[in-house]
């Protein structure tokens, strides 16, 4: 069965309520609409083609298409200052509507966007996507909003990491959007609230449940959804968040497949729909979860299975109720799951967590059992995430200049060779010559620079090939918005600790001493700060051990990861004997 031709899609194969149901109504009272009429889009269409132009970050793509079809209602535009500041501290609007998060919309020069001047608000791909009539600009204050909002500082919490890149203003006006962003992925799940409001009102029921997978669905989420819809007699919809998500998720494409699966198998589709929202999470810990709650309730949700808890006087602000996610095990001799909190003492129960799935199953090429998830959703989670010694990954060396890096990753380069990955090199020399020609070194090109790295790294690694990074990458930020960018479970920092004094002794090209003597500006080590890994995979020394010696140790952290292969025990008493120490830690007599 071709997707386009299942049942989950069409709405004329299912059985209908004689009188739909009067739903939820929308957060505020009503849902925002900011598509522009079909009769004014041709004059709009022509004054767009007039108009400066600022290009959205993926992020704020996805607030624009919430914003626009009324899932965000009743915010109708990215904040202005007084409704940011009130939301970041109190979580309210200015009008004290209760809004939990923060939307704004950055930008890096004020003067791309006068007050009073229209701007075009384009996609990456420059695709027109709105028209936005400038009414203020302010500066932005990313530490004080990811204190509050976020509850630290920390530059491994992915939202900060990318913060450290915004513009450092806001920008705010009413919107008219031209186009909603295209989507040639699913097209049919995609489904504005209003039309999910309509599908779900001829299902006969007011009371609507909602379950948002953040991973595969597997059979205790299932069998949770389906207990809360039945308990509390609501309908249910499945909507999975496919904007941005958590580093490290599953991708929204065989995440949907799973979904689509287990909907049109073993749920009740004329109680259950499936739907796609492009959210761009957050992971903002309770604030979040009460933003989703506001979400769904504009989509006519009236119950929200949550993981997060949240605080009972700001859920009841949401007027959604919010229900807690249980942990459910499976008691194999009674095939059945129930809570783990009630197993009676003694009781047999299995269970998987996310890691051992990844790492004991998914990772080692192990079938997942029928209890814990369907056989054909496992089947398309095994074909999209092979063994992992046929996944890719990325090694990223830092330090100062002339530390080692490109010494030890050309010798890397050859030893994964032996073990039969092939390795691409990009050094970060070789790149400014190529890739980032005409870069400076001012910190945004070198941030440019990096990303540029970190952009190509993550495609090689996204695609399985294994791909070595050897770049100084001075600033701690901008190396985090790497690790996200290629996903932290397979991003391998390793910090070559090489002492100044050291390297400058290494730099066979001068650069040091051109840099000290003032013929070179913002050289690293010397009048620019590098800003050491703080919790780095892997630390090098290289002043007690050779660059064979740091190679071998990356090797050996590859293979117990699970990335390479082992070698023959043969081989490795060879190399065992070369460097003096055997396999178990004996002295080997020569």
């Amino acid at each position: 069965m071709q997707p386009s031709e299942s049942p989950i899609f069409d709405s004329a194969s299912r059985s209908f309520a004689a009188q739909p149901a009067n739903l939820i109504e929308p957060h505020g009272g009503r849902l925002v609409n900011l598509l522009v009429p079909d009769a004014e889009r041709v004059e709009l269409l022509r004054k767009a083609g007039e108009l400066p132009s600022v290009q959205l970050s993926a992020r704020s793509l996805c607030d624009l298409e919430l914003m626009a079809i009324g899932a965000l209602s009743p915010v109708d535009r990215f904040m202005r200052e007084a409704d940011y500041r009130r939301v970041v501290t109190e979580m309210r609007l200015v009008d004290g509507t209760f809004f939990p998060l923060p939307l704004t919309l950055p930008i890096s020069d004020p003067n791309t966007a006068p007050i009073g001047r229209d701007i075009v608000l384009r996609s990456s791909r420059n695709e027109l996507i709105a028209i936005l009539s400038v009414e203020e600009v302010f500066e932005a204050d990313p530490d004080w909003e990811a204190a509050e909002v976020l509850g630290t500082a920390g530059q491994r919490h992915p939202l900060i990491s990318e913060m450290s890149s915004w513009g450092r203003f806001y920008v705010s006006g009413p919107m008219q959007v031209l186009n909603l962003p295209a989507h040639y992925d699913f097209p049919a799940l995609r489904r504005k609230p209003e039309e999910v409001r309509r599908m779900l009102s001829q299902f006969g029921n007011p009371n609507v449940v909602a379950f948002q997978p953040r991973g595969p669905m597997h059979r205790m989420h299932e069998e949770f959804a389906k207990r809360v819809s039945e308990q509390t007699g609501a309908s249910l919809l499945i909507q999975p968040a496919v904007g941005l998500t958590e580093p490290g998720d599953a991708d929204h494409y065989t995440r949907v497949r799973t979904y689509m699966l287990t909907a049109e198998k073993y749920f009740d589709l004329q109680s259950t729909l499936l739907n796609l929202s492009p959210l761009a999470t957050r992971m903002a810990g309770p604030r979040e979860t009460l933003w989703h709650a506001i979400v769904f309730r504009n989509f006519g949700v009236s119950h929200l299975i949550a993981a997060q808890e949240v605080p009972a006087e700001h859920a009841k602000e949401t007027g959604v109720c919010i229900v807690p996610l249980e942990d459910l095990v499976y008691l194999p001799d009674e095939d059945r799951y129930q809570e783990s909190r009630t197993v009676p003492s003694g009781a047999k129960t299995l269970s998987i967590s996310p890691t051992e799935m990844r790492d004991d199953y998914l990772a080692t090429g192990r079938t997942l059992p029928a209890w814990y998830m369907r056989p054909d959703a496992a089947d398309v989670l095994a074909r999209a995430y092979p063994p992992l010694q046929q996944q890719g990954f990325c090694i990223w060396f830092t330090g100062y200049p002339s530390a080692g890096k490109s010494t030890i990753a050309d010798i890397l380069a050859v030893m994964m060779m032996e073990r039969g990955r092939q390795a691409t090199l990009l050094d970060g020399d070789v790149v400014r010559t190529h890739l980032s020609k005409g870069l400076g070194f001012s910190r945004a090109d070198r941030d440019t620079n990096i990303l540029r790295i970190g952009f190509v790294a993550a495609e090689i690694a996204r695609h399985h090939g294994s791909v070595i990074c050897a770049a100084v990458s001075p600033y701690r930020s901008t190396r985090e918005q790497v690790r996200n960018m290629v996903g932290s479970e397979r991003f391998i920092e390793v910090f070559v600790d090489t002492p100044l004094a050291v390297c400058e002794k290494r730099d066979v090209k001068g650069f040091y001493a051109r840099a000290r003597a003032g013929e070179l500006h913002g050289f690293t080590g010397v009048d620019d700060p590098y800003e050491a890994p703080a919790a780095p995979e892997i630390v090098l020394t290289t002043t007690d051990s050779s660059p064979e010696e740091s190679a071998r140790r990356i090797v050996r952290y590859l293979t117990e990861r699970g990335f390479l292969a082992q070698q023959s025990f043969s081989a490795l008493r060879l190399q065992d004997e070369r460097e003096g120490q055997d396999r178990f830690g004996e002295k080997l007599v020569r």
